[in-house]
């Protein structure tokens, strides 16, 4: 059974790379990153390199594509050596990069992501100020779920002094990253 579970996944890859249909793509990721769920599977996805199928990912213009992706993403950082692999391949910033989406769930999985991939090493890049500033606009959200998880982040992941500075900052400026849309 386990050797089946390598070779189906395997298989999905494959698909991936060798799909030109997008919703295709799209399915296939969309399974990929529900098998991300599971523990299970996490070696299976290193050895195929879908941390990396899922980084790159979240450059397209594809919009599920990207929802899938750091869905992917966020299901996986769970697991600490997933953790070490996406911090060390500079996954942060394309993470960050999420935060702008109009797609909702990307954004709600992005910011979890950032949550996740929180260590006193990666600290300093998932709370730097845009991120605080980002997140003190997306506390304001009519959007419940979108707002507190912003509020949960800002309590939990940054200091007082990271969410003063934001603020301050946030009263000069008029341009920022938007809200997504409901």
């Amino acid at each position: 059974m386990e050797l089946g579970r390598l070779e189906y996944l395997q298989a999905l890859v494959t698909e991936f790379q060798v799909t030109d249909s997008p919703e295709a793509k799209e399915q296939v990721l969309a399974n990929l990153a529900n098998f991300a769920y599971d523990p299970k599977n996490y070696e299976y996805l290193r050895q195929l390199q879908v941390l990396d199928l899922f980084l790159d990912t979240l450059a397209e213009d594809n919009e599920s594509l990207v929802e899938f992706a750091i869905g992917g993403l966020c299901n996986l950082c769970l697991d600490k050596t997933n953790k070490d692999y996406i911090l060390e391949a500079n996954g942060v910033e394309p993470v960050i990069n999420c935060l702008s989406s109009s797609n909702e769930e990307t954004v709600m999985s992005a910011v979890t992501t950032l949550m996740y991939l929180t260590t006193p090493q990666s600290r300093q890049q998932t709370t730097a100020l845009p991120v605080v500033e980002c997140m003190l606009r997306f506390s304001l959200s009519a959007n419940r779920r979108l707002s507190n998880l912003a509020t949960v982040f800002l309590e939990d992941y940054c200091t007082p002094l990271q969410v003063e500075e934001a603020r301050n900052l946030s009263k000069h400026t008029a341009v920022g990253i938007p809200l997504p849309k409901d």
